[in-house]
């Protein structure tokens, strides 16, 4: 397990393992590959960030990862793996986050992306581009740093 702050200040927790927490994750956050690059949207007011968002109810966790995925990329995901969850230490209640890995099958133009103005790819590393100002802060955190890094161990990209 690591342990970090988060740009807001807030503790948070970060394991490769199934349920290390008691709360049971009700966000997902989405890396996505595509051809060889990275698939990001850009919310209006956060930035470049990897898809994700809210599971709604009735929804499984993958299920929730490919919604968000399509609804704010246009995008069809395969090969969608569970990767990582972390828990965010805020002052209204600890929230639980799952992280998945997915290819991208296809992409559709949509007629809304929602939240966010849709697709970016973004080629190469992301080590330091997503330290950017043009990047949101959930990408700027350990979180997607030590997630990168455990896709690049298991040869993702």
């Amino acid at each position: 397990m690591k342990e970090f702050k988060d740009l807001n200040g807030y503790n948070v927790e970060l394991s490769f393992s199934k349920g290390a927490f008691k709360e049971k994750a009700v966000h997902v956050l989405v890396i996505c590959l595509y051809d060889g690059k990275w698939l990001l949207t850009r919310h209006k007011e956060r930035g470049l960030e990897f898809p994700g968002g809210k599971v709604e109810q009735g929804e499984t966790l993958e299920q929730a990862a490919a919604r968000e995925v399509n609804e704010e990329t246009g995008a069809v995901v395969q090969n969608l793996e569970w990767l990582a969850e972390y828990r965010v230490m805020v002052p209204e209640g600890p929230f639980v986050k799952a992280v998945f890995v997915a290819d991208v099958k296809s992409m559709e133009n949509q007629k809304t992306y929602y939240e966010t103005e849709g697709p970016q790819i973004i080629e190469g590393s992301l080590e330091t581009k997503r330290l950017g100002e043009a990047f949101s802060f959930i990408m700027k955190d350990d979180v997607v740093g030590e997630c990168l890094k455990q896709i690049e161990e298991d040869k993702r990209i």
